[in-house]
Order: C-alpha cells, then sequence, then structure tokens
C-alpha cells in the first residue's frame, strides 16, 4: 500500500491533545475522518507524536497508508482543506516510502514555548499571559545546565508506559520578540509534560523562587514532585520535526 506524508499545522484550544481517544475530540480523529471521507476508505494516521490538551502545532507530521496512488496530490490538499474546521490546516503532501515513520523515522523535535509579558486579548489562547517580573538572564543560564543531563525524570509525566527518561537536549534558550518572552528547545524526544515542566520550573528559577543551583539539583533528583508546576498549555508550540534524508 502507498504511503503518505501529510503536513499540517493546528490550534490546539478546543482539543484534547493530538492522540484518539474515546469520549473527546481530539485532531487525529478528525483528520482521520476528513481523509476516510475523502478518499472514500477508512484510513489510520499516525502522527510524529502526542501533544497535549490546548497545546498548538504550527509544524506537524503525519504519515497514512492508502490503497491506491493519490494520483493529484495538491487536489487532495486542496479538498482536505475545504472540509477541515479552520483551526487545523494542511500544507503539503508528498509520497514516502513504506518503511519511513512519522515518528520513529524523526530525529529531532523543536518547541517554543510563548509568554506575553503585557496584558493581550489577542493572545490570551496562544500564550500565557505573565506580567510578572522575571530575570530572563538567570533563565537562560539554568537553562544551559539541560545540556549537562539527559535524564529527565524531574520533568516526566508520571504513570506513563516509556521505557526511558533519557533525551538528548540539542537547544534551549529564551529570547525577546516585541512583548513576549520566547523559549526554544530542540531534542531528539521529549517525555509527555517535559516542555512544560521545564518552563514552569525555569520560571520559578526567573522569579527568584528557586537559584540556578536548585535547578541543577532539581534535575539530579529525578523526581517530578521536586520540580516546579507545569506552565499552562497554551503558550506551548510544536514548530519543527527533523529527519534524517
Amino acid at each position: 500500500m502507498p504511503r503518505y506524508f501529510l503536513q499540517l499545522s493546528y490550534k490546539g484550544t478546543r482539543y484534547f491533545g493530538w492522540q484518539r481517544q474515546p469520549n473527546a475530540i481530539s485532531v487525529q480523529e478528525v483528520l482521520e475522518k476528513t481523509l476516510s471521507t475523502i478518499l472514500r476508505e477508512d484510513i489510520a494516521v499516525v502522527g510524529a507524536g502526542r501533544t497535549d490538551t490546548g497545546v498548538h502545532a504550527s509544524c506537524y507530521v503525519l504519515h497514512f497508508d492508502v490503497s491506491h496512488e493519490i494520483q493529484e496530490p495538491e487536489k487532495l490538499v486542496y479538498h482536505l482543506n475545504r472540509f477541515l474546521p479552520d483551526d487545523i490546516a494542511i500544507q503539503g503532501i508528498k509520497k514516502v516510502s513504506n518503511d519511513f515513520h512519522a515518528r520513529f523515522s524523526a530525529a529531532s523535535r523543536t518547541y517554543k514555548y510563548y509568554i506575553s509579558t503585557v496584558k493581550d486579548p489577542f493572545a490570551n489562547e496562544t500564550s500565557y499571559q505573565f506580567t510578572v517580573p522575571i530575570d530572563m538572564e538567570k533563565m537562560n543560564e539554568a537553562a544551559k545546565i539541560l545540556f549537562d543531563y539527559v535524564d529527565f525524570t524531574s520533568f516526566a509525566k508520571l504513570h506513563t508506559d516509556v521505557k526511558t527518561n533519557n533525551c538528548k537536549i540539542f537547544q534551549a534558550e529564551w529570547e525577546t520578540e516585541n512583548n513576549q518572552l520566547v523559549f526554544t528547545i530542540q531534542a531528539d524526544r521529549f517525555l509527555r509534560n517535559m516542555v512544560r515542566a521545564i518552563v514552569g520550573t525555569l520560571l520559578e528559577v526567573g522569579k527568584g523562587k528557586i537559584t540556578v543551583d536548585d535547578f541543577r539539583k532539581i534535575i539530579e533528583m529525578k523526581n517530578r514532585g521536586a520540580a516546579g508546576t507545569s506552565a499552562p498549555p497554551q503558550g506551548l508550540f510544536l514548530v519543527d520535526i527533523g529527519y534524517n534524508a
């Protein structure tokens, strides 16, 4: 069966995450129903990974198998965008080999977390409105510590079925963009809730509640209870997924 990669973006505000769930609307469910309707067969999609309730993706990738060659892929993109709700958009489609996998072939993922430092009625669904003064320099100093470790149990959601809490972080830094603070983090893989837990703990550093040395100790404790509260979901975006050629 031919396999296709689909690149898309979505605003996660009204969805209970990417993954299909029995009693709640998900991005995966909407896409499977729409693809099945247009292609006139049952289509199951495999995404690059989970995103939690309320989290967004400006770049997301999935793959699906279909019983026949898609003769005019650009037309499928057009029809998908006509049928899909306004908060999901398809950017492109391409045929791939059958051993190429949206999740397992990914070499890296990049997230951005947006914090609005002023009250902004137009950004309340796509950023964390946080107007308390914070020390970005200290937060960047703490973020560099992430490169020294691979076990991020302290930032992992409890009671998940993953075999390892090890991740290799390639980038972690705070920058300012207009009235926003933006945290960019890239790694080979992420644990559930990991980025929001890291952001929430770095904010504790920025507020002066904990020190940079405390941040290091929290990682070494390998205890989720030692870290800060997870930052709210609406500020988090999956922005890139890297694949080896």
